[in-house]
């Protein structure tokens, strides 16, 4: 990759980066681009360099955050296969929840908005989520492994209302 290439795909990093957290803690309806760029230090024509409209920039971020919990189930899916399975992906979750909130905001949000792109990339997110979990409990011979699929993306959203309320305790027992 050129230098400039390299740069380039920085900046459009940079980018959603920023927009993950404007949007995590305006709202993407109340978010602006020109709170993006200046979070970003660029300006707001810079932005739409790289994304088009608003919506292109909130894609492009739910799919980094969907691209990075995948990444990480698969990386324990295919170092893990015995019964430590389940509670290695719940570390991993955690881990994320602790090291990019705001990410998991933004997924929170984007589970209530209407607008057909948006739900079209939510549900390819859980849809590859939950097929990573099913393959892999499957894969060990887990027993009801559909039930304890649905039942281990149950706990991952209670984890994020937790995180999201402040309520640790939500978690406890």
């Amino acid at each position: 990759m050129a230098k400039s290439e390299a740069s380039s795909v920085n900046r459009r990093t940079e980018i959603i980066m920023a927009a993950i957290e404007v949007f995590a803690e305006t709202g993407y309806y109340r978010a602006t681009t020109a709170m993006v760029a200046k979070r970003a230090g660029i300006s707001q024509p810079y932005v739409f360099r790289f994304f088009e409209t608003k919506e292109a920039l909130l894609l492009a971020a739910l799919e980094m955050s969907w691209v990075r919990i995948a990444s990480s189930f698969r990386q324990v899916t295919d170092t893990v296969a015995d019964d430590r399975l389940e509670r290695e992906l719940v570390e991993a979750y955690e881990d994320i929840l602790a090291d990019y909130r705001s990410e998991t905001l933004l997924q929170m949000q984007a589970q209530t908005m209407m607008e057909k792109p948006i739900r079209e990339a939510m549900q390819a997110g859980f849809r590859e989520v939950r097929g990573i979990v099913l393959e892999a409990f499957h894969k060990i011979g887990v027993p009801h492994a559909t039930e304890r699929t649905l039942l281990f993306l149950a706990r991952g959203m209670l984890c994020n209302i937790a995180m999201a309320l402040d309520l640790p305790e939500l978690m406890e027992g």
